[in-house]
């Protein structure tokens, strides 16, 4: 048996909440009452930016348990072990795998006014653009995506599809929050359009 998982278990929890503590953020958003309000609500980052994505979830909503959405893939395996020690509750699935059950999750999570976390390009990409799924699920609900976008000052970027991000210690973090409210499509090509513009306003190259 691989040695990796228990490994990870121990060392990353630890390791990314000291690497995080060291980070000098700011956060800032432009509608705060849509932000710090309770409810029901979808929070989003891109895959690429996770190593502050997921701790600024729960920044955001320090007194909620946040619902992630993690993939089955080996490496969801790795990260989903990561966020329970960091007091998440877990999704596993993905657009891919396990999507119905995915969403009957979600839903049941949200109907609670609980607050899910998620990738919307993961967990394969395309980079920096959002899954039809997370849309539509929002648009029938009407619940509010907020979404952040974070930037490093300072940082490694691997040469993976998602071009992952790793601050260096110390540096300056600057988070913008937008929330969205997705509308109802009358068809197809409206969510198309939609999630076109989205990503291309999000994108953050």
């Amino acid at each position: 048996m691989s040695l990796l998982p228990p490994l990870s278990e121990l060392i990353l929890p630890g390791a990314l909440k000291l690497l995080v503590s060291t980070l000098r953020i700011t956060v800032t958003n432009p509608q705060k009452e849509t932000c710090g309000q309770t409810g029901k609500r979808i929070f989003a980052f891109w895959h690429g930016k996770m190593i502050y994505g997921w701790l600024l979830a729960q920044r955001l909503s320090p007194d909620k348990t946040i619902h992630a959405i993690v993939s089955l893939s080996k490496d969801g395996e790795i990260l989903s072990r990561t966020l329970e020690k960091l007091g998440f509750t877990l999704i596993r699935g993905s657009s891919s795998k396990g999507s119905s059950e995915v969403k009957t999750a979600m839903l049941t999570e949200l109907a609670n006014n609980g607050i899910i976390a998620i990738t919307p390009d993961g967990p394969r990409g395309p980079r920096q653009t959002f899954k039809y799924g997370t849309l539509r699920l929002a648009s029938a609900e009407g619940i509010p995506i907020i979404f952040a976008t974070i930037r490093y000052s300072k940082r490694i970027q691997l040469k993976s599809w998602d071009r992952f991000e790793i601050p260096f210690p110390f540096s300056r973090v600057d988070v913008t929050i937008h929330n969205i409210e997705v509308p109802e499509f009358r068809n197809q090509e409206e969510l198309r359009a939609f999630e076109h513009q989205l990503s291309k306003d999000l994108a953050d190259d």
